[in-house]
């Protein structure tokens, strides 16, 4: 995977799964699978998780996406961004999201613009290995529309 250090086994995907259902018990909110309306084909996951390490906006929501490479280019991740972050302002109240990638990562970069999303910072992902082409993430938030804005 270009944006990800390793692809998973079938353990740690299992792993990443009871993740998310933990999180949406304990949250109300996570990730949530993504599916084509017209045929149903699974494309991906886009949600959101809290933000557990050591940067501006730990504690807080943070909006990802990870999506088959074949839904690249398409919109999809764009579209489901957009009905997320409604979902987090409008029904879950959230003040704030945030959101962060490899620098190198300029689609998910350009998803994040394309949603309103401001850059507020980088740093590197204590995470990732030194020098790694992933270390350095930039970083970026949107705030809770005023009303009668849209999202």
């Amino acid at each position: 995977m270009r944006y990800f250090p390793e692809t998973m086994t079938e353990n740690q995907s299992a792993q990443l799964i009871d993740r998310f259902e933990k999180h949406m018990d304990d949250n109300g909110y996570s990730m949530w699978a993504v599916e084509r309306k017209e045929d149903e084909a699974f494309i991906g996951f886009i949600g959101f998780l809290e933000i557990t390490i050591d940067i501006e906006g730990k504690g807080s929501a943070e909006i990802g996406w990870r999506l088959d490479k074949r839904f690249w280019k398409k919109g999809y991740a764009t579209e489901g961004a957009k009905a997320c972050l409604a979902y987090a302002f409008d029904t879950l109240n959230m003040k704030h999201v945030y959101s962060f990638t490899a620098s190198i990562n300029k689609p998910s970069e350009a998803v994040m613009k394309r949603i309103g999303m401001n850059k507020v910072g980088e740093f590197d992902h204590a995470k990732l290995k030194k020098n790694s082409p992933l270390e350095r993430h930039v970083l970026y938030k949107i705030d809770r529309p005023m009303i009668g804005e849209k999202v």
